[in-house]
């Protein structure tokens, strides 16, 4: 089965679930949360200075990332480390990325055209 009629035949409740997951990749500071952990996991003191933010805003973002399953965390002592729980994220980001440059690439290639005078 193709990943076209898969996503056709998707029951509603399993259509919601992955509107859940896309609701959760939909924040841009969560996405640098997972950016940041790509190269391994990371405590929460390291990505609050990385994203230049608060503790609380990070802590807010990774408890959504960690209840989609994106994100684990780990205990040692008093700190708190995060890793990427599902790899296949880095997939998804992969796609979308690649259908944005191509998108950009073509409007790029049609405003070349545009600039050209007629004769």
């Amino acid at each position: 089965m193709s990943t076209r009629s898969r996503v056709l035949s998707l029951s509603p409740d399993a259509l919601d679930l992955v509107a859940d997951r896309f609701r959760v990749l939909a924040e841009p500071q969560r996405l640098r949360i997972l950016q940041l952990l790509h190269d391994g996991e990371k405590n929460v003191t390291e990505l609050t200075d990385s994203l230049q933010t608060t503790q609380p805003n990070v802590s807010k973002h990774l408890r959504m990332l960690q209840e989609a399953g994106l994100v684990g965390r780990r205990q040692a002592g008093n700190t708190v480390y995060c890793f990427i729980a599902d790899p296949t994220v880095f997939d998804l980001c992969d796609l979308v990325c690649t259908s944005l440059s191509e998108r950009v690439a073509a409007h790029a290639q049609l405003l070349a055209g545009t600039g050209r005078k007629r004769r």
